[in-house]
């Protein structure tokens, strides 16, 4: 089986789990989950570390396949080794053909959004200025990723890093600062007061917290690319799910140690500005949208990277659409030429969807993210199961009590994609994916 150039070491893997999950979301949902709890910030902080066990468990028993299974391209790998080839490659069409390309699709159109705010643009959701930088963007990232994959992975390093520090600032001066003028304080005891009114809205919280913290698992698309990565890899899983959640929580608290959560609520996702601008100044506001492209753009190149591995890892399978085409790779960049003009199609397509879902083309809104939940997360419960089941050599701990946490955090974002209204259509849609999947499988 061929593969590509082992070139990325421990960092670029902790950045590839850290610079996807945390996007321009995390920026703004102390206001929505706040708003979900009905201001009670203990709930609210409830619902972050509940929302995390999907991607702290998961990535904990993900660690362990890592350790043990590298061929090419982890999720198809272990989805390979658990349940057979036609799994595995099933598995990899649907992850790339309905799960990372349309990501990116819409990474690059809120990363152009957010350019234009950053330059003073009136509503740019939907402006033709915006849409036309979003496909310099696609274009661009392509093209980096193919001629120079060395740099993207710098590049990918040097984002994440960037994209914490704002983070890291307001959790930091914002809780010093929440706990000396004592808002943090007052916040936690109103909360404390109407603690055991807010039951019925945790739920929702939960998973509302739970799909932000969706996007840990594109690091395993590079796992046969990571030196020593049967090390690397797990060790990659685990400290950048931490680093997530120690992220969001340190992050929240920040926010809450600046303004009342009764105000967080009414400012909505202006909240996150005037905590800037009390703890740093005037200026914090353009330095905040700033960082957000960066951290935009920084996810977006960690999904590329990602859209061009998995149909080299098909291709390399004999699947897909001319796997000998697809799998060959250019001795010049060391990077396959045709698995890359594939991904970067899809991604057109997506946003051109996108676009059309926007401008009401389908007659409803089509959220391209929330199509395979469903289905996904589904898989991901199958692949514990089977962990449960074979890899005997383990304690007890970590072979049934880390999987059934995981299982339990897979079921959370279950129940928010079933409640969707739109379940229906986005489970026809999966459907049909697959079938045409099967229709091109071809058994070795």
């Amino acid at each position: 089986m061929q593969t590509l150039e082992k070139k990325y070491g421990l960092f670029t893997s902790i950045a590839m789990v850290v610079g996807v999950v945390i996007g321009s979301g995390v920026f703004f949902k102390a206001d929505d989950v706040l708003t979900l709890t009905q201001g009670n910030l203990i709930n609210a902080l409830l619902a972050w570390v509940l929302g995390a066990a999907s991607m702290i468990f998961g990535s904990l028993v993900f660690a362990e396949f890592a350790h043990r299974i590298e061929r090419a391209n982890g999720i198809v790998d272990y989805a390979e080794e658990a349940y057979g080839e036609r799994l595995g490659y099933l598995v990899g069409w649907f992850k790339g053909v309905l799960y990372y390309t349309p990501l990116s699709a819409i990474l690059t159109w809120v990363s152009a959004m957010y350019t234009m705010i950053l330059f003073g643009a009136e509503n740019p959701e939907n402006a033709p200025m915006t849409w036309v930088l979003a496909s310099v963007y696609l274009v661009a990232m392509y093209l980096l990723n193919y001629f120079s994959p060395i740099f993207a992975g710098r590049l990918q390093v040097t984002t994440t890093v960037v994209k914490l520090v704002p983070l890291f600032l307001i959790a930091l001066v914002g809780i010093v600062s929440g706990l000396s003028n004592g808002i943090m304080v007052e916040n936690f005891t109103e909360a404390a007061k109407s603690i055991g009114s807010t039951k019925g809205t945790l739920a929702s919280a939960v998973v509302a917290t739970a799909f932000a913290f969706e996007g840990w698992i594109v690091a395993i698309t590079i796992n046969n690319e990571i030196k020593d990565s049967k090390k690397n890899l797990p060790r990659a899983l685990t400290i950048g799910a931490f680093i997530v959640f120690g992220v969001y929580i340190t992050y929240f608290l920040g926010i809450a140690g600046v303004l009342a959560t009764d105000r967080i609520v009414a400012e909505g996702n202006n909240a996150v500005s005037i905590t800037a601008n009390a703890l740093f100044g005037s200026t914090a506001a353009t330095l905040l949208t700033a960082f957000v492209v960066v951290s935009c753009l920084g996810t977006l190149n960690g999904l590329v990277i990602s859209n061009i591995r998995m149909p080299f890892a098909l291709a390399v399978r004999g699947h897909g659409l001319f796997p000998d085409k697809v799998g060959s790779v250019n001795k010049k960049t060391g990077m396959p030429p045709y698995a890359t003009l594939t991904a970067f199609a899809l991604s057109v397509v997506y946003t051109v969807i996108w676009y059309g879902s926007l401008n009401d083309w389908f007659g409803r809104y089509i959220g391209l993210d929330e199509i395979p939940i469903v289905l996904i997360y589904g898989l991901y419960i199958f692949l514990y199961v089977w962990y449960m089941g074979n890899f005997k050599d383990l304690g007890f701990i970590r072979r049934f009590v880390l999987p059934s946490l995981a299982i339990a955090g897979s079921l959370v974002i279950l129940y928010g994609g079933a409640t969707n209204p739109s379940i229906g259509m986005y489970l026809l849609i999966s459907v049909v994916v697959l079938l045409a999947g099967q229709a091109l499988y071809k058994k070795r």
